[in-house]
């Protein structure tokens, strides 16, 4: 029985095979699925972000997917907001939400309603590190977070200016780490009865999927993508644009390189992003590890994920 509401959480690394999963999970298990993930939320942004395709939902019920225009403000304060809204309106229905993404911050804010009062913003600051960046390079503004706080650093991504500055603004303000303050609303007691599972493959394999949807996009049509993107007003500053496999492209469009150099670019960081997935998901407490490669079929792995849920809530 359930202590509290549930919440069932899968997640993993890019390219892993959440979504297939996630499908079974939903139809077994009464459920509907909402995604964790920062991008997806966009409208007119589906190759890049491999959103799921109509047709690939199988009728299930799916939220925060395609909610937001590229020009609209959308970070984890948002998300969490309209995330807890959607977790309410399925347990009205009398189902069982699936959170299912790869955002670790996004899931966290979710599980421990971590708090995100700002402090008050230093926009002299701000501008001295965005001015900071535009001169020295993004690894350079990087290189500060390096300095202070290591194990933010590990898990933002140098391109992320956004967070950086942020995570830079927050040490300065309060002297204190932004990933102690993480670890602190950690701590907090969840708030859902939920299990939490990760998804791992041996790395080689992974690679060669990351590699391989790569191609698919490309084959799809990207370029075009994030052409109509621009041609719709989208510039490369807006958050949404920053996203891993369109700030590659536009930087080609751009005259910075070959479509050849881009498209191998996305492969290689889409590569480091899922190390940082890795880093960011061991470190989190009560996750359940589930090594897709000793499972004989997605059936199997679908099955054991099912009775173990039902054993944990018997």
């Amino acid at each position: 029985m359930y202590k509290k509401k549930p919440l069932l959480i899968l997640t993993g690394p890019t390219a892993v095979g959440k979504t297939s999963l996630s499908i079974g999970l939903a139809k077994a298990l009464n459920g509907e699925i909402i995604s964790a993930d920062s991008m997806q939320v966009y409208r007119h942004m589906d190759i890049g972000t491999a959103k799921i395709k109509k047709e690939q939902m199988q009728g299930i019920p799916h939220y925060l997917i395609d909610e937001y225009e590229p020009f609209e403000e959308f970070n984890v304060a948002v998300f969490q907001a309209r995330c807890k809204e959607c977790i309410e309106e399925i347990h009205k229905k009398g189902k069982l939400p699936i959170l299912v993404g790869g955002t670790g911050f996004y899931i966290q804010s979710v599980l421990y309603s971590v708090n995100f009062e700002e402090t008050e913003a230093d926009s002299a600051y701000r501008t001295e590190l965005t001015a900071f960046a535009k001169e020295h390079g993004t690894a350079a503004l990087h290189e500060k977070l390096i300095l202070v706080d290591r194990e933010s650093a590990e898990t933002i991504h140098p391109n992320n200016v956004k967070r950086v500055i942020r995570a830079l603004e927050y040490y300065k303000q309060t002297g204190q780490k932004i990933s102690e303050h993480n670890k602190v609303q950690q701590g907090k007691e969840p708030a859902y009865d939920f299990r939490y599972y990760a998804l791992t493959l041996p790395r080689e394999i992974l690679y060669k999927r990351i590699n391989q949807r790569v191609d698919s996009m490309r084959e799809e049509g990207l370029v075009e993508e994030v052409k109509k993107l621009l041609a719709m007003g989208c510039k490369r500053e807006m958050v949404s644009m920053q996203g891993l496999g369109y700030k590659e492209i536009l930087s080609a469009l751009e005259g910075e390189g070959t479509l050849e150099h881009a498209f191998e670019r996305i492969k290689q960081e889409t590569r480091h992003f899922a190390k940082r997935q890795f880093t960011w998901f061991k470190r989190e407490r009560d996750v359940t590890w589930i090594d897709k490669g000793q499972f004989q079929s997605e059936e199997a792995l679908l099955a054991y994920c099912i009775q173990d849920w039902q054993t944990h809530f018997r």
